[in-house]
C-alpha cells in the first residue's frame, strides 16, 4: 500500500469513527463530567477525568463503528447517509469490525487503573454500545436504550470515585436517559422518510405527528429531574441558574423543529451540545463559588 492509499484509508477510518463530526462524543461526555464532578464533590481527581474522556472518545468511536456495521445495507438508501465508508463500500465489514474490536480494548484497558466496581462496569458499557444498533430492529423507541448507553459513564464516575454508585447516580442516569431521547428524536426527524421506506424503528416514527411535542416533554421531564435533583444535593444558585439556561436553550428548539424541516431538526440536535456545557458550567460553579438559597 502506498502512502496515498494508507491516508486515504485513515480517512476513511476517521469517517466511520465520525471523528470529523465530535457532537457524538460531546453529547457522551457532558453527564459524564457531570456524574465526576458531583461525584468528587467539585474536585474530582485530574486522572480519573482524564482516563474517562479519553474512554468516552474510544467508545464513542467504536459506537460509530458497530452501528454503521449493523447499518450497512440500510445507510446507503439514506440521503444523510449513503456516502459512509462501509455504505459506500470504502471499508470492508471485516475491517469495521477489527477496527471496533481494537478500539472496545483500548477503552477497557484504559479502565484497568480505576476502582475495581468501576472496572466491572465497563464491562456492560460496552455491551451496550455494542448491541444499540441492533434495538432499531425491534424497540419501538430505541433513544431509550440510547439514553441507557450514553448515561453509562454516571454510574462509572461514581464507582470510581466513591467506590460506590449512590441513589443519585441513578436519577442522574434517569434525567440524562430523558435528555437523550428528546435530542435523538431531533436527530431521526431528520432521516423520518428514509426510515420509513426501509422500516427501521426510530422514537420519531412511534410518536408520530406528535414528534416535536415529545421532544419537549422529555426536555421538561429532565429540568425537572434535574432540579428535584440538586433540590436532594442542597445545592445552591449557580446550579439553578445553570438549569434555567439549560431550559431556555431547549424551549428554542421547539421553534427550530415544530415545522419538521430536516436542517433546522438537525441544527437542533446539534444544538444540544450547549444544554451540555450550561449544565455542565452550572456544576462547576456550585461547587467552586457555592451561593447557598
Amino acid at each position: 500500500m502506498n502512502l496515498a492509499a494508507l491516508k486515504d484509508k485513515l480517512s476513511q477510518y476517521e469517517k466511520l469513527m465520525r471523528l470529523d463530526k465530535p457532537i457524538g462524543i460531546l453529547l457522551l461526555l457532558w453527564p459524564t463530567l457531570w456524574g465526576l464532578w458531583i461525584a468528587g464533590y467539585g474536585r474530582p481527581d485530574w486522572l480519573i477525568v482524564w482516563i474517562f474522556a479519553l474512554g468516552t472518545l474510544l467508545m464513542r468511536s467504536a459506537g460509530c463503528v458497530i452501528n454503521d456495521y449493523a447499518d450497512r445495507d440500510f445507510d446507503g438508501h439514506v440521503e444523510r447517509t449513503r456516502n459512509r465508508p462501509l455504505a459506500a463500500g470504502k471499508v470492508s465489514g471485516k475491517e469495521a469490525l477489527i477496527l471496533a474490536a481494537v478500539l472496545a480494548l483500548a477503552a477497557l484497558a484504559l479502565a484497568w487503573p480505576l476502582d475495581r466496581l468501576a472496572l466491572q462496569m465497563s464491562i456492560p458499557a460496552v455491551l451496550l454500545a455494542a448491541s444499540y444498533p441492533y434495538t432499531k430492529r425491534f424497540l419501538p423507541i430505541p433513544q431509550a436504550y440510547l439514553g441507557l448507553a450514553f448515561s453509562f459513564g454516571i454510574p462509572m464516575a461514581f464507582a470510581a470515585i466513591q467506590g460506590k454508585v449512590p441513589a443519585v447516580a441513578w436519577w442522574l442516569v434517569l434525567c440524562n436517559l430523558f435528555w437523550v431521547v428528546a435530542y435523538d428524536t431531533e436527530y431521526a426527524m431528520v432521516d423520518k422518510p428514509d426510515d420509513l421506506k426501509i422500516g427501521i424503528k426510530t422514537s420519531a416514527i412511534t410518536f408520530g405527528r406528535f414528534d416535536a411535542e415529545a421532544v419537549m416533554v422529555c426536555h421538561a421531564v429532565f429540568v425537572l429531574g434535574m432540579g428535584a435533583i440538586g433540590w436532594s444535593l442542597r445545592r445552591g444558585l449557580w446550579w439553578y441558574a445553570g438549569l434555567l439556561v439549560a431550559a431556555i436553550l431547549m424551549a428554542l428548539q421547539y421553534r427550530q423543529i415544530r415545522g419538521r424541516d430536516r436542517q433546522k431538526c438537525f441544527q437542533a440536535f446539534l444544538d444540544n451540545n450547549w444544554v451540555g456545557a450550561a449544565m455542565f458550567g452550572a456544576v462547576v460553579l456550585d461547587y467552586r463559588f457555592p451561593l447557598n438559597l
